[in-house]
């Protein structure tokens, strides 16, 4: 391992994700092996009370207001984008003419030749976007037991995002909900984690047919959205994503059906993974409830002893952690902007045929 070298972060943003960013930058070394200490040193918002206070507490060295000052400053490595969706584009795109290291939020960005723009300008530079549920444990583990062949040929992949957030009032005035600093709602927001994981775990989707809807009357965004898809493998695919799943909090899952057997996960549950080997002689056959903690699989040697869950934070870690020790050894890292380009290819075909009303191709190169 090189030896350790300081890495300094300007973060932009100071909402709910950025505090998972802070988390994340404050615990990585403690749970993975990097030659990199991390120096928190510049935070960026409007609003300068609330940044204060944020500061403090997630311990940045300083405040600012002004992102294009800061990104270019020669003490800055790197720039984590952390705020609306339609400033992903501006604030990367002068993070990488000055050279930096650049983290940025999902949906990467407002339309596929904007995310393609973003990609081509960073190519040469280390990059990640945080599609942090890769690295649940339970999901790493199921893209191992896919590729081991443990499912044979995939037939079927059923992905579902719900939670109730587009039911509340005070939340649909917050800017998720403005077409001009989100792009769209269910689709940017709560999809994108979906198709990241779909492609990860199933490969390429060839063509899909898509609905969406919007519950509120005069709301800017979507509320809703539902995809059937064909995959490049020739398995046959559905999506539902929606703020209007009452009762769920935060209930992104997927079912994997193959000629050998099935997966399952839930987030709501996400230490652990169902799993089905119609291998088996059939007397034996039913689900295995699999406790992803350890021993001999993903990040279990990272965090904690067998039996002992962990949480949300942790995928975020775990996602840092990797990026650092690909960036050591000069390694590829995933997802990176060329992966959430092929993800903006499908939400823009989404969006195609929910216009057009039939089946379109996603059209990403």
């Amino acid at each position: 391992m090189p030896e350790t070298k300081r890495l300094n972060i300007a973060m932009i943003g100071s909402g709910f994700i950025a505090r998972a960013h802070s988390n994340a930058f404050h615990q990585v070394g403690r749970f993975f092996d990097v030659p990199y200490s991390l120096g928190l040193k510049a935070v960026c918002g409007r609003n300068q009370t609330k940044l204060q206070a944020f500061a403090r507490q997630w311990g940045w060295a300083e405040i600012c207001s002004d992102w294009q000052e800061v990104v270019g400053r020669k003490d800055i490595d790197v720039v984590d984008i952390a705020v609306p969706n339609a400033l992903h584009a501006p604030i990367a795109m002068a993070a990488a003419k000055a050279g930096k290291m650049i983290f940025c939020e999902k949906p990467l960005a407002m339309s596929l030749p904007e995310a393609q723009t973003m990609a081509a300008a960073v190519k040469d530079l280390p990059n990640l976007v945080w599609f942090n549920y890769r690295r649940v444990p339970a999901v790493a583990f199921a893209k191992q037991l896919i590729t081991e062949g443990k499912l044979g040929k995939v037939y079927h992949y059923r992905s579902y995002y719900f939670n109730q957030s587009g039911v509340d009032p005070a939340k649909g005035q917050t800017w998720r909900y403005r077409a001009g600093e989100a792009g769209s709602g269910a689709i940017g927001d709560l999809l994108s984690h979906s198709i990241d994981m779909a492609l990860d775990l199933n490969g390429q989707i060839a063509e899909l047919s898509a609905m969406k809807h919007t519950f509120t009357p005069g709301r800017e965004v979507d509320d809703a959205v539902a995809v059937m898809v064909h995959f490049a493998n020739g398995s046959l695919g559905t999506f539902e994503a929606s703020r209007f799943g009452v009762g769920r909090r935060n209930g992104i899952g997927f079912e994997v059906y193959g000629e050998k057997g099935s997966l399952a996960f839930d987030l709501e549950d996400m230490n652990r993974l169902r799993f089905y080997e119609s291998t088996e002689p059939p007397s034996l056959q039913a689900y295995k409830n699999i406790l992803v903690t350890g021993p001999d699989q993903p990040y279990s040697a990272n965090f904690w002893k067998p039996g002992h869950l962990i949480g949300y934070e942790h995928t975020f870690i775990a996602t840092l952690g990797d990026f650092l020790q690909t960036l050591a050894y000069r390694e590829p890292f995933h997802p990176n902007f060329y992966d959430a380009v092929r993800t903006q290819a499908v939400l823009e075909a989404v969006e195609a045929s929910t216009a057009a009303g039939n089946w379109v191709k996603p059209q990403a190169k």
